[in-house]
């Protein structure tokens, strides 16, 4: 893990770049013509109504069962057909969003010397950052970010946290106990529908959630004097479980590839997006799909959302659980531990779904 202590160059924050009044973007945020956002955004005006799916968990809790399954089948149906979708009527207080947004943005509002006591580096990621990955001389994202340890509670270091706004701690230990909640509830639906029983996802992750990982990455999306030559955030699939990510409703960013295209998502209000991530890939044998996804940039706004990782337990091996392997449908994936896998996306940064796919070659 020693290449993984330092960045390889100066680190600029974004919103300094912005607070400096430039025009034009730098050479290192300018991606290659064929990953710009009018480039490969589908551009037929049905976009407009294309949506991932919006799922009401209402129905869950129930005593119909008849509605419960009909649930159960629109998540299943997503998950394997699409990768991401929205649940509303989750369980978690409205206001709750609303608070931990804010508070969030109101920490990316102070002064720059105020943030940089929290200054990350790449051995855990943990505290305030500009770049993902240590490849030097890298095209770099137009964005910075908090990340922090949520669980285990032996990772969770509360004073690495920001400490301003004064109710920073309290919120975020007050939302990331309701992000596992949500989390758990879904990952029993998932081994449902897989055939499993209701805990054998979480038992595969690593069994109770003291030894489930669970990550917390607060994204702050600058406003950018050239939206079209840029991203927020690259193409990428997450290498953990399932994500659970509180959206900017005001300012839409998160785009899913669909095919050949790219769907940018419209939040519904007091919605949370939910998106497969590799390990449950791995899991279920590909029965349910991570995707690839990317952010995009606004000329005029500001964007903060909220990433949830629900992740396995570090050194624990994840590969296709034996219940969903057969003659007709072997192993797609080698046993590997979830360290050795985000080791790969630590250095390179987002690469699109190319770390998941080289895997394949290995059962070859």
């Amino acid at each position: 893990m020693n290449c993984l202590q330092t960045w390889p160059e100066p680190i600029v924050r974004v919103q300094s770049l912005v607070e400096s009044g430039i025009r034009k973007l730098p050479n290192r945020y300018i991606k290659p013509p064929n990953q710009r956002p009018q480039t490969t955004t589908l551009l037929n005006p049905l976009q407009e109504d294309i949506n991932i799916p919006v799922i009401s968990l209402q129905d869950l809790f129930t005593g119909d069962e008849s509605l419960r399954k009909a649930t159960m089948a629109s998540i299943s149906s997503a998950c394997s057909e699409w990768g991401f979708f929205q649940v509303v009527n989750h369980g978690v207080d409205p206001e709750l969003m609303k608070r931990v947004r804010d508070t969030w943005h109101e920490f990316f509002e102070l002064p720059v010397e105020a943030k940089q006591l929290y200054a990350n580096s790449p051995d855990t990621y943990e505290g305030y950052g500009s770049r993902l990955g240590v490849e030097k001389g890298a095209l770099l994202d137009w964005s910075d970010y908090f990340f922090l340890h949520f669980m285990p509670l032996s990772l969770r270091k509360q004073e690495k946290w920001p400490s301003i706004p004064n109710s920073c701690r309290t919120l975020i230990t007050e939302y990331g106990n309701e992000m596992v909640r949500l989390c758990g509830t879904l990952m029993k639906i998932l081994s449902l529908n897989l055939g499993l029983e209701e805990d054998h996802l979480q038992k595969a992750l690593g069994g109770e959630n003291n030894d489930i990982g669970a990550c917390l990455r607060v994204n702050f999306y600058p406003k950018c004097p050239q939206p079209d030559l840029t991203l927020g955030l690259s193409s990428h699939s997450d290498p953990g479980g399932i994500t659970l990510l509180l959206p900017d409703e005001n300012v839409p960013g998160l785009q899913v590839r669909r095919g050949n295209n790219w769907i940018t998502v419209k939040p519904v209000p007091n919605s949370f997006i939910v998106n497969i991530g590799d390990q449950i890939q791995v899991l279920s044998n590909a029965i349910y799909k991570s995707v690839e996804h990317r952010v995009i940039v606004n000329s005029e706004k500001d964007r903060v959302s909220l990433a949830l990782f629900f992740n396995p337990k570090s050194d624990l091996i994840i590969e296709p659980l034996k219940q969903l392997v057969t003659k007709g449908r072997p192993a797609m994936y080698p046993a590997m531990t979830f360290n050795e896998y985000r080791l790969y996306v630590r250095m390179k940064g987002p690469c699109g779904k190319s770390q998941l796919e080289s895997l394949k070659s290995l059962r070859s």
